[in-house]
C-alpha cells in the first residue's frame, strides 16, 4: 500500500512539472563583473585655478562635504548646486563627514583622516599640498590601490569644479 501511494504521489506530481529552463534567466556573468569594474587608478592634474578663497566656492565644498544627496540634503544648496540632477534625479553630494571629521561636523566619522585644522597642520607646514588633496578627492587610489574612499572623478560622481570647492573648502582657515 506505501509503495503504491508513493508511486501515485510521484507520478502526479510529474504531471505538473514542466521544464522552466528556457524561461530561467542565464546571465554572463563575466560580462556583469566587467561592466561593474572600476577604470583604473588614474591621476590627475589640479586644474589652474581651482583652489580659490572665493566665499561661494568654499560654501558649495562645504554643503557636499557635509550632505549625502539632494532629497535629503540639509537647507537650501548655495548658489551653483542643485538638489537634483539635469535628468531630474537626486543630486549625490560627498557625505564625507560620514568617514572624516573636521570643524563644525555634525556626525563626523572616524574611518579616514581627522581634517580637522588641515590648512594649518598640513598645507601651511609644507606636509602635503592642495594637489595631493584634490588627488585623494579625485582619485584616492593612485597611491592606496585598497582605500575605501569613495573614487569621484574616475566614476564621475563629481565634475571637476566640484572637486575643486571641496579641496578649497577642505585647505580653507575655518
Amino acid at each position: 500500500m506505501r509503495k503504491s501511494l508513493t508511486a501515485s504521489i510521484l507520478l502526479g506530481c510529474s504531471l505538473f512539472a514542466a521544464d522552466y529552463s528556457g524561461v530561467v534567466e542565464n546571465p554572463n556573468a563575466s560580462k556583469i563583473i566587467e561592466k561593474d569594474l572600476l577604470a583604473p587608478a588614474k591621476e590627475y592634474a589640479m586644474p589652474q585655478g581651482c583652489i580659490t578663497n572665493n566665499p561661494e566656492a568654499i560654501a558649495r565644498g562645504k554643503f557636499i562635504f557635509h550632505n549625502l544627496n539632494g532629497s535629503k540634503a540639509k537647507k537650501t544648496p548655495p548658489k551653483g548646486l542643485s538638489k537634483k540632477n539635469s535628468d531630474g534625479s537626486a543630486k549625490q553630494y560627498g557625505n564625507c563627514v560620514a568617514c572624516h571629521n573636521i570643524e563644525g561636523a555634525n556626525g563626523a566619522g572616524n574611518v579616514g583622516p581627522d581634517l580637522s585644522n588641515y590648512k594649518t597642520n598640513f598645507i601651511d607646514s609644507g606636509a602635503r599640498d592642495n594637489q595631493f588633496v584634490y588627488q585623494k578627492i579625485a582619485d584616492a587610489r593612485v597611491d592606496n590601490p585598497t582605500t575605501h574612499m569613495t573614487i569621484n572623478l574616475t566614476t564621475g560622481l563629481f565634475t571637476e569644479r566640484e572637486i575643486c570647492d571641496i579641496t578649497s573648502y577642505i585647505v580653507s582657515p575655518k
